[in-house]
């Protein structure tokens, strides 16, 4: 006992020792979890183990002991809450991860001590080499550590649920796993040798020989309980498994050599059970083992993959390893393994070695295969066998090229020459309602009005790397819902069951359907590029697998970007003949090949001007050469730059028009000019990086060379829109100007040299541009310049600034269309009077209809409302339902009555003022906003949000059912062209929000003052209600912020009265600005977090951005009470002021940006306020008596008139004359009249 190790006296705050110092509780350990942390008396000695026993734990608490070693001496240690918190070289094992400081080394390390019970020990050693070990009752847990400096002391820490342990005396037969597994065969091997005099021999051999024997690999006579051995042993088969999905274990005879392959085929799988083939290793010798139901069940000894995870002893230790799932291979496919001399572990499938799985494979270990799932019969291959080849194609399997090798097979000595390179057609195996004609340069379905599925082909051969798979749409009906669908599979068309729709297979695919792209039957990208859906007869839709392994799809030739990445070699092309599409032939591409590096250079001579086929890896040239654009807009947003085809001459215009852009990302369009020739630069992700030779407009800054140079540029770039046209200009006298629109917006920057180049940079939401014709050779003069591009841009402008909405084709079949598809009747009973959009919706765009003619023959009305469902004006009429209550297939929101449905399905009542009741020439409008929510308008009022979560890509459906029979579209989409130079915008009279043109030179004072009204982007706990002019918090405390919809007008007061306070709180309401739009902002809890463009007024303190500018202002606004009121006003120079019942506070900040609205926070003890709206209004002038209220006048009037009475009565009492008392009151009489005839106040 002399020797036995104590614990150091200097504890964790909770730590009473006892027993000599070798026992440690944690006082109070049902009331505190942590603060329990010790340290061994003495460093730890080379290959000696400290261990203790866990005397007590409590329930109270998860977690539990701590064990590890730190370098920190405990008489200068300032002691942790838990030994996680050391540093400064501190390894602990907490669970079962072993920490360094406190930071992860390895998730799954060995034995969880969470789980361990009272009595249980654990115990820590340093070994002479520096390598640290851990032990569980004994157990060595392998290395957790090395490079273990020297003089380390042991640390515990009774944590959570442990609150006492005891040093004990360690043993000498500390042993690892693989020791205790070697020893116990040993002894078994001996006690079955002593037993069973007939077994000799090969018991023997088991232990000795007989591993390093030539005995060809079989699996081993012992197995689990349902299986079934045959071929000599070599193949296993599970029984009865369509009632039992384990007890399928099966091992080698013997353990594998260094070096030596075991493989295995899948002979049979069954569809009925989840999971699959598991194969591994294990220290574990089959005529001892006792075969558990599964071998992940196994805790010791043992290595297996399962799906696409490594397992050690049950837990997982690598969960993503190689390129494929065990789970998805199918029949035929092959699963290797091989322990290398150096102790690593290494898979194979079909061949293809997936990387080292293991560095820590004992010596001494058998193959196990466990026939898991959906596994049912697997036989051991053997390279050295002659027929080896044949069994990998044999029957029931696939090609030895089904899931095919990314590199040469490590194992064939043999490698077939390069073959011939064949044209490439479909192959005639095809979907049973699929035909391969025209020398298998056609596919088609011959039945195509009959059945719209079964129609998958594939290509005969491989596509190779970079070669182009293109089809031509031929033939479309009308019949049927969706369309073509292309992509690349690893299956062979000779071995593959073709499913119904290629979007069935779950492994190997990748197909582009729709807009989206799927793998392996599950969506991955929703919004990639354009609709398949839309196609015509005569589109070419393609796929190319490039050689570094991404794949790119390609509609018309125009690459819609990379699609997926890390797509093995050897792939076959694959189009599903789906729903309307008929017939496809595959395009030579010797004849047509349309992708973004074609070269236009045949297209293009000296003098005309367009993109250069150089451009960034995200972008793409179409058009010849005139359009650019980022195919995978919403999956990338930079490396789209693109630049002129030559340099720009002086005074030459280089325009271009914004096609599309995307609300995903923040940042737009960058344009600018290089010296830098296309064919020498290296394009960046965004031009902005260059820092030589190099002038960009990004927003509103200047850049050059990367650098900075200007700030607020009247252009902002960042606020353009579709439909705007931006151009530059290199200038004779070496200036630099750029064109919003035609309209010269200045000089950008000067000294610009010579033989510049112009540059896009498609980046964030610009998606899409064009080079308008207005580009060319202008006149010198800017007065000249500008009105040659508005002659240019009145008559040739590619962009129309307003597109009116029409209904589309696909309509019910009781609805004629008339007016160019604006107008919809329905003709016969009262339903089947299904209308919709032509085009989804954009973002914030509304759809508004008026009523033409209703019929009181039929009771029930309109309704209105948002469909998911792909409708285009090719789609057939057959799809649709008699009403829009019975569109379930695709999320559906519809107003019917007063209730809002979805699917059919009642998600709000009373929402709005009921639809039955409309008239002839009322207007009922939909519109899906920004933040996903749908909003229904009456007559141009919005009746506030009808649901949410909607998402992008939705029809507006209508259903003319009822007593309403005919209505026409009055909505057209608006383009903003110049957000920089227009008003807050206003209502139309179909409700949609337009800008009006505004004079820059014009006074904000002379335009018209709209009626404030609060935004509906507000917080969380805001309800909005009379017309938006009153806000009321509904919930806790904060989250009340709430801007105006529109900016604060200078010298206008706006100002809220207080309609209810709540004493149950403290503080009250605050009130200031927001300096940017408030459309897509998120509010914080309170105003006081906004951390951009933000002054808030708080009790009597001023805050800016968050950050306090200002005490002892004005009037404390914590003190207002019911019925008064507060306001803000923006004066001349850009001055904020605070009224407070009328009464100026003065000057709260100063240089107050423009535009900017006004906020109000109904925080604490404020829930609810109303604007103030009458028409007294303050302005900041000069007061006259024609702005105060009649009663002000009477008021002042009659107190000026008793000065003048009192004033002439004390001049005539103190006069040397005596007047009669009858004269005096003449005088005053006569004194009044005049007062009256002047003021027209009436005294008398």
């Amino acid at each position: 006992m002399a020797s036995l190790p104590r614990f150091h006296n200097r504890t964790g705050a909770l730590v009473s020792l006892s027993n000599d110092g070798r026992t440690a509780q944690r006082n109070h350990p049902t009331q505190e979890f942590n603060n329990g942390v010790v340290l061994s008396s003495v460093p730890l000695k080379d290959d000696q183990v400290l261990e203790v026993k866990i005397d007590k734990k409590v329930n109270s608490w998860s977690g539990s002991i701590e064990i590890g070693v730190t370098t920190c001496e405990p008489d200068n240690l300032n002691f942790p809450i838990s030994a996680t918190g050391f540093r400064d070289g501190t390894w602990v094992m907490s669970g079962s991860s072993v920490l360094k400081d406190g930071h992860s080394m390895i998730e799954e390390y060995g034995c969880d001590l969470d789980q361990l019970s009272e009595g249980d020990v654990v115990g820590v050693m340093r070994s002479a080499n520096g390598e640290l070990h851990f032990f569980v009752n004994g157990v060595d847990q392998g290395s957790a550590a090395t490079d273990i400096p020297p003089n380390v002391y042991a640390v515990i820490d009774m944590y959570g649920k442990c609150a006492q342990v005891s040093i004990i005396e360690s043993t000498d037969n500390r042993v690892s796993v693989h020791q205790l597994a070697n020893e116990f065969l040993a002894q078994l091997s001996s006690q079955i040798v002593n037993d069973i005099s007939n077994t000799t021999e090969a018991l023997t051999l088991a232990e000795g020989d007989s591993f390093h024997s030539n005995e060809r690999l079989t699996f081993h006579e012992r197995c689990g309980s349902l299986v079934k051995l045959s071929n000599g042993r070599r193949t296993g088969e599970r029984c009865r498994p369509l009632d039992e999905f384990n007890n399928g274990v099966v091992m080698t005879n013997r353990p594998l050599k260094d070096g030596e392959l075991f493989e295995i085929r899948l002979d049979h799988l069954v569809d009925k059970w989840s999971g699959s083939i598991e194969v591994g290793i294990t220290t574990h010798n089959p005529s001892a083992i006792d075969f558990p139901a599964t071998m992940t069940n196994m805790r010791s000894g043992t290595i297996m993959m399962s799906g696409c995870g490594i397992l050690t002893n049950g837990k997982g230790t690598r969960r993503e390893y190689g390129q494929y799932n065990l789970d998805a291979l199918a029949e035929g496919d092959r699963i290797g393994l091989i322990r290398k001399t150096n102790g690593s572990l290494h898979y194979f499938i079909n061949g293809v070695d997936q990387g080292m799985a293991s560095n820590t494979c004992p010596q001494t270990v058998w193959g196990v295969v466990d026939l898991y799932g959906m596994a049912v019969k697997v036989t051991i291959l053997d390279r050295n066998d002659p027929n080896y080849h044949h069994m990998v194609n044999s029957r029931g399997g696939l090609e030895r090229q089904r899931v095919p090798r990314q590199v040469v097979d490590l194992y064939d000595e043999e490698v077939s020459a390069e073959e011939e390179v064949e044209r490439l057609c479909f192959h005639t195996r095809c979907g049973t309602h699929a035909a391969v004609v025209n020398s298998g340069q056609t596919a088609h379905r011959p039945n195509a009005l009959d059945d719209f599925n079964n129609g998958v082909v594939l290509t005969n051969r491989f596509v190779r790397p970079n070669e182009v798979f293109e089809v031509r749409i031929d033939k479309m009906v009308d019949k049927w819902a969706g369309s073509i669908e292309i992509g690349l599979t690893l299956h062979t068309p000779e071995n593959l069951e073709f499913p119904s729709t290629m979007t069935n297979i779950r492994s190997g695919t990748w197909m582009m359907t729709g807009n989206g792209v799927m793998y392996n039957g599950t969506t991955v990208m929703d919004d990639y590029g354009q609709n398949l859906d839309r196609l015509k007869a005569g589109d070419r839709v393609g796929v190319v697998r490039k050689d570094s392994g991404t794949v790119h799809f390609f509609v018309n030739g125009i690459d819609q970007g990379s699609a997926a990445s890390n797509v093995p070699e050897n792939v076959y092309g694959v189009i599903d003949l789906y729903g309307q599409a008929a017939q496809a032939t595959i395009v030579d591409q010797s004849d047509s090949l349309s992708i973004p590096d074609m070269d236009f250079s045949s297209l293009a001579d000296s003098d005309y001007l367009m993109f250069h086929r150089l451009h960034g890896s995200n972008s793409a040239i179409s058009s010849g050469g005139l359009t650019a654009l980022r195919p995978n807009a919403t999956g990338e947003f930079n490396d789209a730059i693109v630049i002129s085809s030559r340099p720009l001459k002086d005074n030459e215009l280089f325009e271009v028009v914004i096609e599309r852009m995307v609300d995903r990302w923040s940042g737009s369009i960058e344009a600018g000019v290089t010296l830098i020739k296309p064919e020498d630069l290296e394009f960046p992700n965004t031009m902005t990086d260059i820092e030589y030779d190099t002038w960009m407009l990004s927003g509103s800054a200047i850049m050059q060379d990367g650098s900075t140079i200007r700030n607020g540029y009247p252009l902002d770039l960042d606020s353009v829109n579709v439909g705007c046209r931006i151009g530059m200009m290199r200038c004779s006298d070496a200036t630099l100007h750029y064109f919003l629109n035609g309209n010269d917006q200045g000089v950008a920057c000067s000294d610009i040299p010579p033989g510049v180049f112009a540059v896009i940079d498609l980046y964030g939401q610009c998606a899409q541009v064009s080079i308008t014709s207005v580009s060319g050779i202008l006149p010198t003069d800017n007065n000249a310049i500008n009105r040659a591009v508005a002659e240019h841009t009145n008559f040739n402008s590619p962009v129309s600034t307003a597109e009116s909405h029409r209904f589309s084709h696909c309509c019910g079949k009781g609805i004629t269309l008339s007016s160019n598809s604006h107008t919809a009747t329905r003709n016969t009973n009262f339903n089947h009077g299904l209308i919709f959009s032509s085009d989804p919706l954009k973002k914030d765009e509304m759809f508004e209809i008026r009523i033409e003619k209703l019929s009181n023959q039929w009771s029930g009305s309109l309704r209105i409302g948002l469909t998911s469902m792909a409708i285009s004006d090719t789609s057939p009429t057959s799809i649709l339902p008699g009403s829009a209550l019975e569109l379930t297939t695709k999320p559906t929101w519809i107003v019917c009555g007063t209730d809002v449905k979805k699917s059919g399905v009642t998600i709000k009542e009373n929402y709005a003022p009921s639809l039955e009741r409309l008239s002839v020439g009322n207007k009922v409008g939909i519109r899906r906003s920004h933040d996903g929510t749908m909003h229904l308008y009456l007559n141009g009022e919005n009746l506030g949000i009808a649901a949410s979560n909607i998402p992008k890509n939705v029809f507006a459906v209508i259903d003319l059912y009822g007593m309403v029979e005919s209505v026409s579209v009055v909505s057209s989409v608006v383009m903003v062209t110049d957000s920089s130079s227009t008003t807050p915008s206003v209502e139309s009279e179909t409700g949609h929000q337009i800008s009006l043109p505004v004079d820059r030179d014009q006074d904000q004072d002379t335009t018209s003052i709209c009626v404030p009204e609060f935004h509906c982007n507000h917080g969380k706990n805001i309800l909005l209600s009379n017309s938006n002019q009153t806000i009321e918090r509904v919930a806790s405390y904060n989250q009340g912020v709430a801007v105006t919809n529109k900016p604060l007008v200078r010298n206008h007061l706006f100002r809220v009265r207080i309609d209810k306070l709540n004493n149950h709180w403290s503080s009250s309401l605050m009130i200031g600005y927001l300096g940017f739009s408030p459309e897509k902002y998120t509010f914080p809890v309170s105003a006081i977090a906004i951390k951009k463009s933000c002054v808030v007024i708080q009790a009597d303190q001023v805050f800016s951005c968050g950050s306090k500018i200002k005490e002892h202002y004005g009037c404390n606004l914590d003190k207002l009470q019911v019925g008064h009121t507060v306001g803000i006003l923006l004066d001349d120079d850009n001055s904020l002021h605070i009224y407070v019942n009328g009464i100026d506070q003065g000057v709260a900040v100063r240089d107050v940006p423009t535009p900017c609205h006004a906020l109000i926070d109904l925080y604490g003890q404020c829930e609810k306020v109303t604007i103030v709206s009458d028409d007294n209004a303050m302005r900041l002038s000069q007061p006259n008596f024609e702005d105060r209220e009649k009663a002000d006048l009477e008021d002042g009037m009659f107190v000026y008139t008793l000065y003048i009475i009192l004033y002439v009565f004390l001049m005539l009492r103190n006069s040397q004359y005596s007047f009669p008392w009858f004269i005096l009151l003449f005088m005053f009489v006569f004194i009044l009249r005049i007062i009256q005839v002047l003021t027209n106040f009436s005294v008398l």
